[in-house]
């Protein structure tokens, strides 16, 4: 870049970093084969913008092999001029898997770490976002 454009390398640099360029990372995506991918994914993004009346919309996720860390010091809070700090030593006490689903209309969190990542342990999310959002089975009006 800096020959084609007659300055120097330095220059280019200097350039790049004022405009927090970094030409040098690469941000890659895979778009979906599915021939229905657009259809799909209109039906998905119009059901959280757009829930049919007395829905209940969840975004369900999981994230296995957390590591669970304690630091051997407490981390300094975010503030301003200064990012958060966490030290460089730590204990790890093996991994978690973490659950989560996201109501789409309210915002509220249902969450639950299990020690294992299986189906039962799924089943077991699954059965705790019916207890924390289905009504109780008498107030059910037919």
């Amino acid at each position: 870049m800096a020959r084609v454009q007659g300055i120097s390398e330095a220059t280019v640099r200097r350039i790049w970093h004022q405009h927090n360029l970094k030409p040098h990372l690469i941000k890659t995506f895979k778009l979906s084969r599915d021939k229905r991918f657009v259809e799909k994914l209109i039906d998905v993004v119009g059901l959280y913008l757009n829930p049919p009346d007395k829905s209940l919309v969840l975004c369900v996720d999981e994230k296995s092999q957390i590591q669970a860390l304690d630091r051997s010091q407490p981390s300094l809070p975010l503030k301003k001029g200064r990012c958060s700090t966490m030290t460089h030593d730590y204990k790890r006490n093996g991994t978690t898997t973490l659950f989560a689903a996201l109501s789409m209309l309210d915002g509220k969190i249902i969450g639950n770490c299990m020690p294992r990542h299986r189906h039962q342990e799924f089943i077991r999310f699954l059965k705790k976002i019916d207890a924390e959002t289905l009504p109780p089975f008498n107030s059910i009006s037919s």
